[in-house]
């Protein structure tokens, strides 16, 4: 390493794009949490509402492909939203695997949720600017970061 360990240090602080896109990450989905809250709701929560409206059976392993998420977080977010009642388990084949739908219930709160997603989705782009917005767009697709089917 040419670099003292103080100044690659201040490089780190100053330069990591993943630090970046954490810090990113979290202003934006407070946008939408924010606005999601009065209804009990975040917004990993309702991408799953949304992702088990689309699948109508949603596979977990599929499901957390699509959304880049870990299996032991969504098992968590599920337990929690069939809690709720928004998510009932659908028993299959195999014992192992545990699809779900979304329940009546779900779809009443997925709709109610529509207005305060458009109120985030309007803030988020408002403070990303059209720029951003396309950027974070051509980088999802660039990385080929599935769209829910």
């Amino acid at each position: 390493m040419d670099q003292k360990p103080s100044q690659a240090i201040d490089a780190i602080a100053r330069n990591c794009i993943a630090v970046k896109v954490r810090q990113l990450n979290r202003v934006i989905t407070n946008v939408y949490d924010d606005a999601l809250r009065p209804l009990g709701l975040k917004i990993s929560q309702l991408n799953v509402l949304v992702a088990a409206a689309k699948l109508g059976l949603a596979q977990p392993t599929r499901l957390c492909e699509i959304l880049q998420m870990d299996a032991s977080t969504l098992s968590r977010n599920v337990d929690r939203m069939r809690a709720k009642g928004w998510l009932e388990i659908v028993s299959g084949e195999d014992g192992r695997t545990q699809p779900f739908r979304l329940t009546p219930r779900g779809m009443r709160l997925l709709e109610k949720a529509i207005p305060a997603w458009e109120r985030a989705q309007h803030r988020a782009a408002e403070l990303l600017g059209p720029d951003g917005v396309a950027a974070v767009t051509t980088t999802a697709r660039k990385l080929a970061v599935q769209a829910i089917p």
